[in-house]
């Protein structure tokens, strides 16, 4: 099969033929119809990632047909169309049968235990556990944003950042993650402030629906305390949950000092090398009685309630996917995830 390939971290990016998967006894073989280019995949390019042996195939956001089913598995047969949360469950550890797949002890993901998706084929282990089918209607390249980006801020803001109805919430970093957490957030009747350096990206969160956007570049010197206090005069008194959607210590730095007293910070954005362990204000943490979350994608079990809200037309992550290109420019646009963007939303891969 074709796939992209790199031989060495931060090493040349090419396309060529590799072996086709092998089929996991409790998994499947999907062939790949379409598959999410996200600043993970290019994590794990750069060698920030533990645990990824070369030469290696990356990607992780994906959505195609079964073409290959393990003699283990019971629910999923060949043709069945699906997609998958990025973080693959064993289905039983002590965390999954806590139903907290999401945190599996063993979990696999596409792209970085094994080889991913920017290929023909995918194997995935635990079919029974992980897969998802796709509602009638849904495109691959829709379901291609699901899986890591739209998912993982449903979660994120539904469960750890919880705004209420009129409440305030402040965004940081509006990629495809942040512009994901805007939409949910504003069809939840909260109210958005975004942050970013660039301006495509705010003008798609107040096309999305944010009421205020913020240009760090413009608050000063840009510190994180100059970016927290446009953010406080912005929603009168500091935002009542903040999502830091980029991952850096500036941006999870200014998440927390914008909130007001008793506010929830989600730090969703990765961490990563040298800054997997950044300084954060736990003075105003203590004194502010502020809640501290991770949040670590999506289980499938929790993919139901998503996907009733976007066939209801509640949510809309079509909307999201600002660009769709073949597996021959993935290289490209995957080395490009380290640079300002110039446009915002997805970029997606239909190989």
């Amino acid at each position: 099969m074709r796939a992209v390939v790199f031989e060495e971290f931060d090493g040349p990016l090419v396309v060529r033929k590799v072996p086709a998967p092998a089929c996991p006894p409790a998994g499947v073989v999907v062939r790949v119809e379409a598959t999410g280019v996200c600043r993970s995949d290019w994590h794990g390019w750069r060698g920030h990632d533990d645990g990824i042996a070369l030469p290696h195939v990356p990607g992780h956001e994906l959505a195609g047909t079964v073409v290959e089913v393990g003699p283990a598995v019971r629910q999923w047969h060949a043709g069945d169309v699906v997609t998958v949360p990025f973080v693959c469950a064993c289905g039983e550890c002590p965390a999954c049968r806590a139903g907290e797949q999401q945190v599996c002890e063993r979990q696999t993901q596409p792209g970085f235990t094994h080889a991913g998706s920017f290929a023909d084929l995918v194997a995935l282990d635990h079919a029974d556990v992980n897969l998802v089918r796709l509602p009638a209607g849904m495109t691959p390249v829709t379901a291609a944003a699901l899986g890591c980006r739209f998912a993982t801020a449903y979660r994120a803001v539904t469960v750890h950042a919880r705004p209420r109805p009129g409440e305030w919430l402040a965004v940081h970093g509006c990629g495809g993650v942040g512009l994901s957490a805007v939409m949910i957030a504003v069809a939840g009747d909260a109210r958005v402030v975004a942050v970013d350096v660039s301006a495509a990206a705010r003008a798609a969160a107040v096309d999305l629906g944010a009421e205020a956007a913020i240009d760090p570049a413009a608050c000063g010197p840009g510190l994180p305390d100059d970016v927290a206090a446009a953010v406080h005069a912005a929603t009168g008194g500091g935002a009542h949950a903040s999502l830091d959607a980029l991952g850096s210590p500036a941006t999870a730095l200014a998440s927390v000092l914008g909130l007001r007293r008793r506010g929830r910070h989600v730090q969703v954005g990765l961490l990563l090398g040298a800054q997997a362990r950044p300084p954060l204000p736990m003075d105003r943490v203590v004194g502010w009685e502020l809640e501290l979350y991770g949040s670590h994608g999506m289980p499938a079990h929790a993919y139901p309630a998503m996907l009733a809200r976007i066939a209801a037309g509640d949510l809309r992550p079509d909307l999201l996917v600002a660009r769709v290109i073949t597996l021959d420019d993935a290289p490209a646009a995957l080395a490009a995830m380290g640079e300002p963007p110039t446009s915002a939303g997805m970029t997606v891969i239909a190989p």
